[in-house]
């Protein structure tokens, strides 16, 4: 090829920024002047990836909740179509945000591109008939659960099974004392880490009951810090305002986007739903798993859902390693009976059945999405 590689590729969330990030340094490991577009974070703008539209504009969780962005996202959406059609990239890659990118895909590929999907959708979990749909929107899944391809083989989806990258990023075992000097935290004092999530809806709809837990579990030990990671200042301006209405004289640390440092550098774990419990999982740290959303989405999940499980590490273990406190049963009380558990315990089988799981998704990600999405420019 007598050119760069042109790429383009569209992630939705911090965790799809991750990913874009290792794998375009990835790729350019062997292509240098890889040239990579659409809608990126800040991890892979840093790695030079053009973005057309700032990646908050898909940060919508919830089927409800997307209705009210629905305009936007449909203009976002047929930009990127007009764009990419205009300007054809090599390979197209959506990472994640599916219910935006498996769309975008199936109209790129409908135009000649080939699209591969990088996170397969929870499609083993519910709506299972959306693979028939994921198989006409790309050309390639990459995953990074081993059961997930399994499930794709059955239907004779191309898929590979890359691992995941922070699996590959975070050592088995983590520092401690590193964590709490690179968050100016007093590392002889017990902390718990408090994560309400990521969006704006999370946010709003957790950190009440969390700041709750807090207050009910400073009561019982006065010795305990709390330390909040808020991946930016809209999310810290959010719950600063609910924060001064909930729990005004609560003492917490917030810090900005360290979640990995902050989970490191505590003794247990408050967190939302999502990738966060992977992470948390992987730096092995004990957690409790809240969650919450509108009403009419949380009815809707319940009659779609095909597995037990929500949160990743008890979805790899097939079992109910960690507890998923969600929806009514997401309030003080219980998160805070659970919490104490941890910090009462010292935890060493569920730290150890970490380490396994760890090791079970440890294969080189970064690379392996990366000879994928090569090879399908080579069958372009």
């Amino acid at each position: 090829m007598d050119r760069p590689l042109r790429i383009g590729i569209v992630a939705g969330e911090i965790s799809g920024d991750i990913l874009g990030a290792g794998l375009i340094r990835a790729i350019r490991e062997q292509h240098p002047d890889a040239e990579f577009v659409g809608i990126a974070g800040p991890q892979m703008q840093a790695q030079g990836c053009e973005s057309l539209f700032e990646m908050e504009e898909l940060a919508v969780m919830g089927l409800v909740e997307v209705l009210g962005r629905l305009p936007r996202l449909l203009k976002v959406k047929a930009e990127l179509v007009k764009y990419f059609t205009q300007n054809p990239p090599d390979v197209f890659v959506g990472i994640d945000a599916p219910d935006f990118n498996l769309r975008l895909e199936r109209n790129l590929k409908d135009a000649g591109i080939r699209t591969v999907h990088y996170v397969s959708p929870s499609v083993w979990a519910w709506r299972q008939n959306r693979i028939h749909g994921i198989a006409k929107a790309t050309h390639r899944v990459l995953a990074f659960l081993p059961f997930e391809k399994a499930f794709y083989d059955k239907f004779n989806v191309p898929c590979t099974f890359v691992g995941h990258t922070m699996a590959d990023a975070i050592p088995l075992q983590c520092n401690r004392d590193e964590a709490c000097d690179t968050l100016n935290l007093d590392s002889n004092k017990r902390w718990l880490a408090v994560l309400p999530g990521s969006r704006g809806g999370e946010v709003g709809l957790l950190a009440e009951p969390f700041l709750q837990t807090c207050m009910q579990l400073k009561a019982q030990h006065p010795d305990l810090g709390f330390v909040i990671p808020l991946v930016n200042e809209k999310r810290r301006a959010q719950f600063d305002e609910i924060k001064q209405r909930i729990a005004p004289e609560l003492e917490v640390t917030i810090v900005g986007a360290q979640a990995r440092e902050a989970m490191i550098a505590s003794d247990a774990v408050l967190l939302a739903s999502g990738t966060a419990a992977l992470e948390c999982m992987l730096v092995k740290r004990p957690m409790v798993v809240g969650y919450r959303v509108k009403p009419l989405t949380a009815w809707l999940m319940r009659r779609l859902l095909k597995t037990p499980y929500v949160a990743l590490p008890n979805i790899l273990a097939d079992r109910m390693l960690v507890p998923e406190l969600l929806q009514e049963d997401c309030v003080p009380e219980q998160l805070a009976a659970q919490l104490n558990t941890y910090l009462n315990s010292d935890n060493q089988a569920l730290l150890a059945t970490f380490t396994e799981l760890h090791q079970q998704i440890r294969c080189n990600a970064d690379e392996k999405a990366a000879k994928a999405v090569l090879e399908e420019i080579k069958l372009s």
